[in-house]
C-alpha cells in the first residue's frame, strides 16, 4: 500500500500541505468575489515572502563570504586549543590555563 505524498511531506519535513489557498473551492471563486480576492491576496503574500526569503539568502551568503577566512594552517602543524569552553577542568577559573596543547593537526575538514 503506497503512502500518500502529503503524509510523507508532513512526517519528513514537518510541513502540513493543507494551506488556506488549497482549501478554497473553485466553484466559490466564480460565485463569490470575496473568495477570489482572498485567493489573490494569499498569492500576492506568498510571492512577496518568496522574494524576501531570496533576498535574505543572498544577504546571508554575502555576509558569510565576507567574514569567512580560509584556514592558514596545514596538516602536521602544531596548534594550541583554547580552554574557554571546557567544563571539565576543576578549580579556580583564574588559575586555569587559557590554552591546552601542543597538538598535531592530523586532517582538515569543512
Amino acid at each position: 500500500m503506497p503512502v500518500p505524498i502529503k503524509l510523507l511531506l508532513f512526517y519528513k519535513k514537518g510541513w502540513n500541505p493543507k494551506l488556506p489557498q488549497y482549501s478554497l473551492r473553485t466553484d466559490l471563486l466564480e460565485k463569490n468575489s470575496t473568495a477570489a480576492s482572498f485567493k489573490g491576496m494569499l498569492e500576492k503574500t506568498r510571492k512577496h515572502a518568496i522574494i524576501c526569503m531570496e533576498g535574505f539568502f543572498a544577504y546571508a551568503k554575502d555576509k558569510w563570504d565576507k567574514s569567512h577566512a580560509p584556514p592558514y594552517f596545514k596538516v602536521g602543524d602544531l596548534v594550541l586549543l583554547s580552554t574557554i569552553n571546557f567544563n571539565n577542568i576543576k578549580g579556580c577559573k583564574m588559575l586555569k590555563d587559557s590554552f591546552a596543547g601542543l597538538f598535531v593537526i592530523k586532517s582538515l575538514h569543512g
